[in-house]
C-alpha cells in the first residue's frame, strides 16, 4: 500500500499552531504569584461576594497591588481547592465550615475553641492563615412561616421531629450534603422529612412564603429574614457550630505581601449581625450592586475615601426588559467576548485533536469503536463536576474551563469524522485504488470531500454544546455569560438571568449559522441539499 507524507510546509504551519496554542494555554495557567496581582475569590452566595469585594477594595485602596476578582465559585470545596493550589490568594470563610466541612471533624460549640482548632490545623496541613474574625457569625438555622409554626406549636428543632414526616423541606444544595447541615441534623435530632427539595436561596424564601414548601434552611445574617414573617427554630441541642466570618489567606501570599494581613486586619470585629443583614438586604432585595454596597460599608468604617467607587446607576428590573438589557450593554459585551473566547478555544482544540484522531482510527478500525466509546464516556460526567475536577490541576479561571470544554467537544467531532470517512462511497474508493491512486490521494480527493458534510455536522453539534456548557464556567471564575445567569439565580431576578441566557442563545445560533455556511462551502458539488 502506498503512503504519502504531509508536506513540510503544512507540518511547519501545524507545529506553529500547536506551539501558539500551548503558549496561550500556559499564559492562562500562570499562577497568581507570577506578578503583583492578588486574586480574591468568593463562594456563590451574596454575602460571600460582598465580603470578598470588601477585601478587594481594601487591598486596592491601601496597597500598590492589583486585584483580580474570582467571585461566585461553586461552593466550599471549589473555593478551598483553588486556595490550596494557588488559583486564588484569599477568600471569606466561616470557622464552623472550616471545622466540619473542610477538616471533617465533629462540631464544637465554643467559639474560641473552634477558631483555635481551625487555625492550628490549617497552618499545619496547608500553610493557610485565618485572619482575625470580622465580628459576626452567620450560622445555619431552620425557619418556617409564623402561622404554620403557631398552628403546629413549633419553637425548637426538637419540636419539629414529630411533624417532620408530614413536611416538605426546601434546602440549599450544599446544606443537603453537609455534615453540619441535613446529614448531621438527621443524626443529631433524628429528623426525617416527607420530601427534601434542593433549591436556590432566594427561591426557598419565595416557595416557603407561598406555602409550596413547609421549611427552609436560612443564614442568620440573611437580610430577607427582615422581610418575611418567618420563625427561626431554636437549635436546642446546639447542633450547629459557631460560624465566625474571617479571611482565609495563603501563607505564600502573606510571605510575598505581608501588607495584605495588615490591611485585612482592619476589618477585625468591624461588622455585627444587624449591620450584615442590612448590607445583605440592599443586595438581595433592593438590587444594589455588590461593589457599591461594599464601598459604602468600608466608607462607614472610614477605611476608604468617598471617591473610591463611582455610584452605579441601577435600572428597575420590574419594567421593560429591553431598557434593562441596554443598560447592561457594556458588561454584556465583555461577557460575550469572554464566552466566545472560552467556547471558541475549547472547540478549536477539539477540532485539532478529534479530526486527526478520526483519520487515524479509520486506518485502524479494529480498536476504533472502543476508543470512541471511551472518549464518549466524558459526555456522561456532569459539566460542573468536570469543571471541579480540573481545579486541582489547572486552578480556577479560563484554563480549566477551556480544558473541560475541549474534552466535551471531542466526541461529536470524533464520531462524525470516523463515520464519515468510513462510509465515504466505498465503491468510489475501490475504483480509485484500481486506478493506481495512493491512499493520500484517495483521502484528499475522495474520502475527505465526501465526509466533509458529516464532519461539519459533528463540529456544529459540538459548537452548540460548547457554547451552552460554557455558561457553567462562571462557577470556577472563568467569566462569560454564565456570570449574570448565576447572579440572577441567586437573586431570583428574571431580567438578570435572561441578560445572560438570551445572548448565550443568540451566540449559539450565530455560531451554528456561521458553521452552516462553512459546511456549504466545503460540501462537494453535486452533494448540495435539495430545496
Amino acid at each position: 500500500m502506498n503512503t504519502h507524507r504531509i508536506g513540510p510546509r503544512t507540518g511547519r504551519i501545524s507545529r506553529r499552531i500547536v506551539v501558539g496554542l500551548l503558549g496561550l494555554l500556559y499564559s492562562l495557567s500562570l499562577p497568581a504569584w507570577a506578578s503583583d496581582t492578588i486574586v480574591v475569590g468568593s463562594k456563590n452566595f451574596m454575602e460571600s461576594r460582598l465580603l470578598a469585594e470588601m477585601f478587594a477594595q481594601l487591598i486596592e485602596t491601601r496597597t500598590e497591588l492589583t486585584v483580580t476578582r474570582r467571585l461566585g465559585l461553586a461552593g466550599t470545596q471549589v473555593c478551598f481547592e483553588a486556595l490550596k493550589t494557588g488559583g486564588i490568594d484569599l477568600y471569606p470563610e466561616y470557622t464552623g465550615t472550616g471545622l466540619v466541612t473542610i477538616l471533617n471533624e465533629p462540631p464544637m460549640h465554643d467559639r474560641v475553641s473552634v477558631l483555635n482548632r481551625v487555625r492550628k490545623e490549617f497552618l499545619h496541613r496547608w500553610d493557610i492563615w485565618w485572619i482575625a474574625p470580622l465580628g459576626f457569625e452567620n450560622s445555619y438555622a431552620l425557619a418556617l412561616r409564623r402561622d404554620r409554626a403557631q398552628t403546629l406549636g413549633l419553637q425548637t428543632i426538637s419540636d419539629l421531629v414529630r411533624v417532620a414526616p408530614q413536611m416538605k423541606a426546601g434546602f440549599g444544595y450544599e446544606f443537603i450534603q453537609r455534615e453540619d447541615g441535613l446529614v448531621g441534623l438527621k443524626k443529631s435530632y433524628g429528623l426525617q422529612f416527607q420530601e427534601v427539595i434542593g433549591m436556590q436561596q432566594t427561591l426557598k424564601y419565595q416557595a416557603t412564603d407561598k406555602g409550596e414548601v413547609d421549611l427552609l434552611d436560612v443564614y442568620t445574617t440573611d437580610g430577607r429574614l427582615a422581610m418575611y414573617d418567618f420563625v427561626v427554630l431554636k437549635d436546642d441541642r446546639h447542633f450547629f457550630p459557631p460560624y465566625e466570618a474571617a479571611a482565609l489567606v495563603r501563607g505564600k501570599t502573606l510571605e510575598r505581601h505581608p501588607e495584605i494581613g495588615n490591611v485585612i486586619s482592619l476589618l477585625t470585629n468591624a461588622l455585627d449581625p444587624p449591620h450584615m443583614r442590612e448590607l445583605n438586604l440592599r443586595i438581595q432585595e433592593q438590587g444594589e450592586p455588590v461593589s457599591q454596597v461594599a464601598h459604602d460599608a468600608l466608607q462607614r468604617l472610614n477605611l476608604v475615601s468617598d471617591n473610591h467607587v463611582q455610584p452605579v446607576p441601577t435600572v428597575d428590573s420590574s419594567h421593560s426588559f429591553l431598557p434593562y438589557l441596554w443598560s447592561k450593554r457594556s458588561d454584556l459585551a465583555m461577557r460575550t467576548g469572554e464566552h466566545l473566547g472560552l467556547s471558541g478555544l475549547g472547540l478549536f482544540l477539539g477540532i485539532l485533536i478529534a479530526i486527526p484522531l478520526g483519520l487515524a482510527l479509520e486506518r485502524w478500525r479494529k480498536g476504533a469503536e472502543t476508543i470512541i466509546r471511551i472518549i464518549g464516556m466524558l459526555q456522561t460526567i456532569p459539566s460542573i463536576a468536570l469543571l471541579a475536577f480540573m481545579i486541582p490541576i489547572f486552578g480556577v479561571g479560563a484554563l480549566p474551563a477551556i480544558m473541560a470544554l475541549w474534552m466535551y467537544s471531542l466526541f461529536p467531532i470524533l464520531r462524525n469524522t470516523y463515520s464519515g470517512l468510513r462510509d465515504a462511497a466505498p465503491n468510489v474508493v475501490e475504483t480509485g485504488r484500481a486506478l493506481g491512486m495512493t491512499e493520500w490521494q484517495i483521502l484528499r480527493t475522495i474520502r475527505l470531500p465526501l465526509a466533509a458534510p458529516t464532519i461539519m455536522a459533528g463540529i456544529r453539534t459540538s459548537a452548540i454544546w460548547t457554547v451552552g456548557t460554557a455558561t457553567l464556567a462562571a462557577f470556577i471564575g472563568a467569566g462569560g455569560l454564565g456570570v449574570p445567569i448565576v447572579a440572577g439565580l441567586q437573586l431570583a431576578d428574571t431580567h438578570l438571568i435572561l441578560s445572560g441566557a438570551l445572548p448565550a442563545t443568540i451566540l449559539a445560533l450565530s455560531v451554528d449559522g456561521l458553521l452552516g455556511r462553512v459546511e456549504l462551502w466545503v460540501r462537494p458539488r453535486g452533494l448540495e441539499p435539495h430545496r
